[in-house]
């Protein structure tokens, strides 16, 4: 662990990135009815790791044209200067995501940015699909996302440090709520949620607005 004493634990897909992976695998690579286990999941008869493993193991494609998908997922271009720039200040920056380690990874090193990422384990198979497995040996194993991120935040919150969490997806709510108000970062679905829920939290854009947020605190 970091000896940095605040950490920005930030959700990856839409929130580091513009794009999502799976929404690109289904508009580039299925097709619309393909979304029918994230339905399944909405209505609650599919856990979230359930919903996005059955879409990725639709995926039948060879790894070199997924990859140029990953690619067009659009990280912040400011997120490397950014995590530099939060790091001499005493923030450290953990990845949680609820998404697969294979594409998490394949960004921050095109990038060149070397920060803890706990996301699901998975391999991409010759044609395809995209395997993603669940994490069984992680402490932060949750049976609903695989990674758990709620248990991630609550990990360095017990261990003293100061915790800000950013994200943009119905996952990220129980993880979001966990945080001190002004260290509550949402957009898009996360932010529908807890304006429903009457949560205070501030809005961002791009990821690289949370990490100005908190260096002019």
């Amino acid at each position: 662990m970091s000896n940095l004493p605040n950490v920005l634990v930030t959700d990856f897909d839409g929130t580091v990135t513009r794009n999502d992976f799976y929404k690109l695998v289904v508009e580039r690579f299925l097709s619309p009815s393909d979304l029918g286990p994230w339905e399944e999941y909405r209505a609650g008869r599919l856990t979230h790791f359930q919903a996005i493993q059955s879409i990725f193991h639709r995926i039948r494609e060879p790894e070199s044209r997924v990859l140029e998908l990953v690619r067009d997922m659009q990280p912040d271009p400011r997120f490397p200067e950014s995590v530099a720039a939060l790091k001499n200040t005493g923030w450290d920056v953990v990845v949680a995501s609820a998404g697969c380690a294979w594409y998490v990874s394949r960004i921050l090193k095109e990038i060149e940015v070397d920060i803890t990422v706990y996301a699901n384990p998975g391999e991409y198979s010759p044609g395809g699909p995209l395997n993603m497995f669940a994490p069984n040996d992680s402490p932060f194993y949750c049976p609903e996302t695989g990674i758990g991120k709620a248990k991630i935040v609550r990990f360095y919150r017990d261990a003293g440090k100061t915790v800000a969490y950013a994200g943009d997806g119905f996952a990220d709510e129980s993880a979001a709520r966990l945080v001190p108000d002004s260290f509550r970062f949402a957009k898009s679905d996360l932010a529908e949620v807890l304006d429903q829920r009457g949560v205070a939290y501030h809005p961002f854009s791009h990821w690289s607005e949370i990490a100005d947020a908190l260096l002019n605190r």
